[in-house]
């Protein structure tokens, strides 16, 4: 009998120790990416390559985190900036810097019932006070790491495309193509390689491209852990319930899809109070 109450009180017991103790039972988390403040724009790789400005204006990032009891969306409209550097004749030799403000950051919540279907989408003016807790961009956080935290970036290093490479010989006043871009990903302060396939579509006016709308082809993943978004109750006070305690209402990552627009020959445009950074 004694043996039957004491390996239920175990488990209990192990069950709220934390990470750790579950670390023992299965998967650790994973490792925090690399420490970092700042992405470097990557230079031109062609002489020929065109400055494309991204208009904040025009932009838009969602993203989508499904957990089994609660789904999240969110979305961050207006808030992009940066520059594209194309060469029309060989688009494998752009580069780029993208840049997000995420001060602007709106989230909506659908609660899942225990027959497994979701009920009406709400705005939780709390849980979205809590997601700027854990990415540390509250109110209470420090102004100075308020403001490197509301900075997320993309540098684009590298693409590659099964397609066509020169955009003269593809026809129309409008040209898509289809590309994998590889880079770095900066967010809180964590820089990780990311790669993502994008569609991109120029429209040209005459012989040269005028502006060119991105997109992603399908969304792509960040994790919360690696870049140390984590339930936190202040700035610089970690929450009690770990992201595993409250994986069935918040997933472990986030789905992010991104849409932007950028002109030709346009002065560059950074986010909302990321000018000087």
């Amino acid at each position: 009998m004694k043996t039957r109450r004491t390996r239920p009180l175990l488990f209990l017991v192990l069950a709220a120790a934390g990470p750790g103790a579950a670390a023992c039972q299965g998967e650790p988390p994973p490792p925090l990416a690399p420490a970092a403040t700042e992405l470097k724009a990557p230079e031109a790789k062609a002489p020929a390559a065109a400055a494309f400005a991204i208009d904040r204006a025009g932009s838009r990032v969602e993203l989508a985190m499904d957990a089994p009891r609660e789904k999240i969306r969110g979305r961050i409209e207006g808030a992009a900036g940066g520059t594209l550097q194309v060469d029309p004749a060989d688009i494998t030799r752009t580069t780029g810097l993208i840049m997000v403000d995420l001060s602007t950051l709106e989230l909506f919540q659908t609660a899942v019932g225990d027959d497994g279907k979701p009920g009406e989408e709400k705005k939780s003016d709390l849980q979205n006070e809590h997601a700027r807790t854990w990415l540390e961009i509250s109110k209470d956080t420090p102004g100075d790491v308020r403001e490197k935290n509301e900075k997320a970036q993309f540098a684009i290093r590298s693409i590659s495309t099964s397609g066509e490479k020169d955009l003269s010989k593809l026809s129309g006043a409008e040209r898509t193509v289809t590309v994998t871009a590889s880079g770095d990903l900066l967010l809180h302060q964590r820089q990780t390689p990311r790669t993502v396939e994008l569609i991109a579509t120029f429209r040209y006016e005459g012989d040269r491209p005028a502006a060119v709308t991105v997109k992603t082809a399908k969304p792509f993943s960040v994790g919360l852990a690696e870049h140390d978004v984590r339930p936190r109750e202040a700035f610089g006070k970690l929450a009690q319930k770990t992201l595993e305690v409250l994986s069935p209402k918040v997933a472990k990552e986030a789905m992010v899809s991104l849409e932007l627009t950028a002109t030709a020959g346009a002065a560059a445009t950074a986010p909302a109070g990321s000018a000087a950074r």
